[in-house]
């Protein structure tokens, strides 16, 4: 028995949602989200309630319950308030800049490496810090993970990219006599 889907999930003020067919669409003030989900899951949707049930329990339903509860209340965060990450550039000479809807980074290759934004997202760089932010919880993830990976932070210096409040483990290098 999933505790997160048995709660129902309130929407404040201004959010609307619709359940039809298995796609659930939320409308809030930053812009409305559409999710498919499968019908194992009984979604109802009762003015500002939402509620999910399970009409016959076995072991993969009970792990889509509380899932697609999560789910649900991402999408329901994204339309009211959004979500951010932040990742911060840490190295010598590296530097990050938003042209039009390309991101623009010199990482320390012999070459600029260049990123498409999506357009749902929103991408702000400010000297070494770079904030993501937009109103789908899995694209700011993705995407700010894809960034990441281009240059992840090495345990020696720390340079390359990392999280905000990421904890970088730095080893100590060589010793001297």
């Amino acid at each position: 028995m999933s505790r997160l889907g048995k709660k129902g999930i309130t929407m404040p003020e201004k959010t609307e949602a619709t359940f039809s067919i298995g796609t659930l669409s939320v409308k809030g003030p930053k812009g409305s989200l559409n999710r498919d989900f499968r019908s194992d899951i009984k979604i109802v949707v009762d003015g500002k309630q939402i509620s999910l049930s399970v009409p016959k329990e076995n072991n993969q339903t009970k792990a889509l319950w509380g899932t697609y509860a999560s789910h649900i209340k991402n999408m329901v965060k994204g339309v009211n308030d959004g979500f951010e990450k932040k990742l911060v550039l840490e190295g010598v000479g590296y530097k990050s800049q938003v042209t039009g809807t390309k991101l623009i980074l010199a990482l320390g290759f012999s070459h600029q490496v260049e990123v498409e934004i999506p357009a749902e997202l929103k991408v702000k760089a400010e000297k070494n810090l770079l904030t993501i932010s937009g109103i789908d919880k899995e694209l700011v993830g993705s995407f700010s993970a894809q960034i990441r990976d281009l240059k992840k932070p090495e345990p020696y210096k720390g340079k390359g990219f990392h999280y905000s409040d990421e904890v970088v483990r730095r080893k100590q290098g060589k010793k001297s006599i």
